[in-house]
């Protein structure tokens, strides 16, 4: 059966389609999944009940703040705007160095995470999409329901999105396949350098253990939860000022633009999914877009797909949203960007590389968490 079969008759507010039964979840992927969500999770309450009778020192809150930005920036401005959308290229060692960089935010290896979020916005809020908190239908019961499945409970399904058809480019880059695979050892170094920061600046054990906790586990769960909201809550709360495709409800949630380094600008981002700014007017604060003209002003980033005059002064219709997508065609081997860039030419496209079946460490790794909604 296709995967899209059921999506033509789909009304927009019933519950999704049964899709065909998959095989169960393995126990061993489910402890996994378990240990990544929950010890973050239960480390902030920790660091809560600490700071209650401790406080926290500055030490602790820098390193936090620090690790916070270089691992945010690299799921929003790697791992998003870079290798899922492909908003701007980049030299070679500054596309590696995000890619690691967003590989220690404990959200998966970076092929799994880009294909999940290829095929998101291949199906938005309609079936097959990975985790749409519409899925239960609308009705209060099901939005609840669909909220928890979309924020989280998405990641303990067996719900494999394969990335030979969503991610071919990035299988044919030997440099993200390493960085993929070295995902497991990237996890344990986003904990161990805190700790060592930590021990080093304070010239005490308990210094680094603290640091382990806020600059490590904390920041972890913050980032995390705040990559699930933009899954779950800015496609359920929020205002829609740009028109997007059919069922398609993605939402603009300032409170979370800070904190998301601009991504829950979600509605501008699924009305033009290529461009490098998701946050479409000045008093949209877009942290990541800043940090993309850095990098083009630098000379280390190019071909960005920035906002026109004209796109800021008018809103979308469906029809020009249709040929400015990415991944709209549930048909597409690949969610193929459109519209052109600053510095390319008229037909200048890069063309993923032919995919090879490549082995991803771990085979089984549950689906992991696409920042940017």
């Amino acid at each position: 059966m296709r995967p899209h079969s059921h999506a033509e008759a789909y009304d927009g507010r019933s519950p999704f389609p049964q899709a065909a039964p998959r095989p169960a979840v393995h126990t061993g992927q489910v402890a996994l999944t378990t240990a990544i969500v929950l010890t973050p999770f239960l480390a902030l309450a920790a660091g809560v009940w600490l700071a209650w009778g401790n406080g926290i020192t500055l030490t602790d809150l820098l390193l936090a703040v620090v690790f916070y930005i270089v691992t945010g920036f690299g799921v929003t401005v790697g791992f998003h705007r870079l290798l899922t959308h492909r908003s701007f290229t980049a030299r070679p060692w500054l596309r590696a160095t995000l890619a690691v960089a967003g590989s220690m935010s404990f959200q998966g290896n970076l092929i799994d995470w880009v294909a999940v979020h290829r095929r998101h916005h291949a199906f938005t809020d309609r079936p097959g999409d990975p985790h749409s908190p519409h899925r239960h239908g609308a009705h209060l019961g099901g939005q609840l329901r669909g909220l928890a499945h979309a924020h989280l409970g998405w990641l303990f399904t067996d719900r494999h999105v394969p990335a030979e058809r969503y991610a071919p480019d990035l299988l044919g880059d030997p440099m993200m396949v390493r960085i993929a695979r070295a995902f497991p050892a990237l996890c344990a170094a986003s904990l161990l350098l805190p700790f060592a920061a930590g021990w080093a600046i304070s010239g005490s054990l308990y210094g680094g253990l603290t640091a382990l906790l806020w600059a490590g586990l904390v920041r972890i769960a913050l980032l995390q939860h705040v990559t699930w909201s933009v899954n779950s809550l800015c496609h359920m709360i929020g205002n829609r000022p740009h028109a997007t495709r059919k069922h398609d409800r993605s939402t603009n949630l300032w409170p979370l633009a800070v904190l998301s380094f601009g991504e829950s600008w979600n509605n501008g981002h699924h009305s033009q999914p290529s461009c490098a700014r998701h946050g479409r007017g000045r008093r949209r604060i877009d942290p990541s877009a800043a940090l993309i003209r850095l990098f083009e002003r630098l000379h280390w980033a190019d071909h960005v797909h920035w906002h026109t005059p004209g796109d800021l002064q008018r809103p979308r219709t469906v029809a020009s949203i249709h040929s400015l997508r990415t991944g709209t065609s549930p048909t597409s081997a690949v969610p193929h960007l459109t519209g052109r860039r600053n510095g390319a030419r008229r037909g200048d496209r890069r063309r993923p590389a032919t995919a090879r079946k490549t082995r991803i460490w771990p085979r089984t790794a549950p689906p992991t968490s696409p920042g940017g909604g």
